[in-house]
């Protein structure tokens, strides 16, 4: 038992450091079509990741725990969060959990490995639908749980752009599906729209 104990923690751990299903090292951020003069909001309030609610949040969206990533369903999207047309950091480690030691003890389906937007939809059954909406409730943000008003409590005055296209229906709603360029903007729209995102290769 405490050598599978040992292997999970350590095929977790190997999936942080970049040696994963993708077949791809850990990737750092690539351009992205977001306009270069927007600041980042890096570590802006509100927008942190709790790694000590990563299986709950996994859990809420409702998706499972998995011990390694799935490889029957495998393909990337890219999220760029835009308020006010300046970038927010989407976080490392979401679709992650973490034991009390705080390291790594299991996956979701659908996660980051690092903070370049790219969401990896690596799972073991094929053919489901993920959505934003499940990644935000992964993320811990826009679940109307923050009383504030501000940005990140709620899914109002947010709009959410598909390769370009502006969607009609609640943000929460987007399928995600393989290359596609999702913006998530609040106030001012960017212009131009992000339409598109240079996938490393391998993804």
């Amino acid at each position: 038992m405490l050598n599978k104990r040992l292997a999970v923690a350590l095929t977790v751990f190997g999936l942080l450091a970049g040696v994963t299903a993708c077949g791809a090292p850990a990737q750092t951020a690539p351009a992205s079509a977001t306009p270069s003069a927007s600041a980042t909001t890096a570590a802006a309030a509100g927008w942190e990741l709790d790694p000590a609610a990563g299986a709950q949040r996994i859990k809420a969206a409702g998706l499972d725990v998995l011990t390694a990533e799935g490889t029957a369903e495998h393909y990337h999207a890219h999220l760029d969060v835009l308020v006010d047309g300046k970038a927010v950091t989407v976080p490392a480690e979401i679709g992650f959990s973490f034991g009390a030691d705080g390291q790594p003890n299991g996956i979701s389906a659908l996660h980051t490995h690092d903070t370049s937007g790219v969401i990896h939809i690596e799972a073991p059954t094929p053919g489901l639908k993920y959505t934003l909406g499940q990644v935000l409730s992964e993320w811990g943000v826009l679940d109307g749980k923050d009383a504030t008003g501000a940005p990140h409590s709620g899914t109002g005055g947010w709009t959410a752009y598909v390769n370009g296209a502006k969607q009609s229906g609640p943000v929460s709603d987007v399928v995600l599906k393989a290359h596609d360029e999702v913006v998530l903007s609040f106030g001012a729209a960017p212009s131009p729209v992000p339409s598109s995102y240079n996938f490393p290769a391998g993804l």
